[in-house]
């Protein structure tokens, strides 16, 4: 996530004595049991994450897609193997190239305007696919769909960061998750009804949500406050938190980030790979690493193929990833531990290894080491999806218990990297989070 996304009390000392004291605002101003930075619901926030996480929703379409699809393209374009890979993972390679660019173009067109620009690709990208007659268009579709996604998947979980209360942020940010999930699920559910050229024009509905939306809604008070547009940061963060509500707490500590950041010089990639940051460089990195080859993307993009494997029809078996139904299959165990199999794994990762490395990653990293750490473990991210998405019909071919086998083994160093490695950051500040990992990191 971006170098301010949550960042507002990794500050000077000063600032830290402010916190202390409940220095991020959001109080009415009346009522001192607010005072110590809490804040409450608007329909404002409510709405502007609404339509924040409708570019998670077209994260979770887009990755669902290859999968009940699969089995229609190949019919109708008659593709190999070789080229549905190629189609199923190309996605991941227009993601790495937009997560590459998100910080930036979030940082200078703004957290709002990056959206819709990432709308745009996914539009054309699905469109694309909706009239493609030969192989390359279609990769084509998908590539632009890619860096649409690549942009989302930075840019709307720090849009969502920097918009609410702190003592709210947890659980908003979740949001973007579950519509991830949400996005998933449906596609599967609605692809075992619709041909795939109907699925894709579905596609841009979300998109167009989203588009819609965003001239409904505040930018980031932290974004325009970074650009010297204090007048309306304020005007925003009011929108945000409500007429009656005394904001001046919560600007004036935004300010203060503003001003400590600017002090900082921004650190590239290369600063990293210094001993000081290896142990937030080995958890973030590793934590993404662990999260794609635990092979994800795999049952994301080629659940169809999974069950048809295992013994169910193609369409049967996406419909039991949304909802598990009486399928009149009991007898048969192979089908059944495979349905079993991947709904467990499907849930448990949405629960923990989906959204949470993504969090911590946010958190680990020096205030100024943010947006060259981002794009790096963004980047590993995306390049594990494409290694597993391009490569699992081909370890299929070869061996469908060996691959899950695999996939298990990593799941359990997983385990193991969490309770040797992974810090815990409940209940911390990112000072303390800070000291602990990187104990000189504030005065580089």
């Amino acid at each position: 996530m971006g170098k301010e996304s949550i960042e507002e009390g990794q500050l000077s000392n000063p600032l830290l004595n402010v916190n202390d004291k409940g220095g991020h605002s959001g109080g009415t101003g009346h009522d001192p049991e607010l005072d110590d930075g809490s804040s409450t619901v608007t329909t404002m926030l409510v709405l502007t994450t609404l339509v924040a996480v409708s570019g998670s929703y077209v994260f979770g379409s887009a990755v669902g897609y290859s999968s009940p699809a699969q089995s229609g393209i190949v019919d109708d374009l008659g593709l190999t193997v070789a080229e549905y890979s190629l189609f199923g993972s190309i996605l991941t390679i227009g993601a790495m190239i937009g997560a590459i660019v998100s910080g930036k173009i979030a940082d200078y067109i703004g957290r709002r305007g990056t959206m819709g620009f990432s709308e745009v690709f996914c539009i054309v990208g699905w469109l694309f696919i909706v009239f493609a007659k030969v192989a390359w268009w279609l990769d084509l579709g998908r590539f632009l769909v890619g860096c649409g996604m690549g942009l989302l998947s930075y840019v709307v979980p720090v849009y969502i960061a920097e918009i609410t209360p702190k003592n709210l942020r947890g659980g908003f940010t979740t949001v973007h998750q579950l519509m991830i999930c949400c996005g998933v699920s449906l596609t599967y559910l609605i692809g075992a009804f619709v041909n795939w050229r109907i699925l894709a024009l579905l596609g841009t509905i979300p998109c167009l949500v989203q588009l819609l939306g965003l001239f409904f809604i505040p930018e980031s008070p932290r974004w325009l406050a970074k650009i010297g547009r204090e007048n309306e940061c304020e005007a925003a963060l009011q929108r945000l938190r409500g007429e009656n509500t005394n904001i001046s707490k919560e600007v004036a500590e935004i300010k203060d980030y503003t001003e400590t950041l600017q002090q900082l010089s921004e650190a590239s990639i290369t600063d990293l790979f210094q001993w000081r940051y290896a142990h937030s460089l080995l958890v973030g990195v590793g934590l993404m690493v662990l999260q794609q080859f635990g092979g994800v993307n795999a049952i994301a993009f080629y659940a169809s193929a999974i069950f048809i494997s295992a013994g169910f029809s193609g369409s049967v078996g996406t419909i039991a990833m949304v909802a598990v139904q009486d399928i009149q299959k009991w007898n048969e165990a192979t089908p059944f531990l495979a349905l079993a199999g991947v709904l467990v794994y499907t849930g448990s990762f949405s629960l923990g290894m989906g959204g949470i490395p993504w969090v911590i990653m946010s958190e680990i990293f020096p205030i100024n080491m943010k947006g060259s750490a981002g794009s790096l473990v963004t980047l590993v991210s995306w390049l594990g999806s494409w290694i597993v998405s391009y490569s699992f019909n081909f370890l299929m071919d070869w061996s469908s218990s060996g691959t899950f086998l695999g996939f298990s083994c990593i799941c359990g160093l997983t385990v193991l990297f969490v309770a040797k490695l992974m810090p815990e950051t409940k209940g911390r500040t990112l000072e303390e989070i800070q000291a602990s990992l990187n104990p000189i990191s504030k005065n580089t």
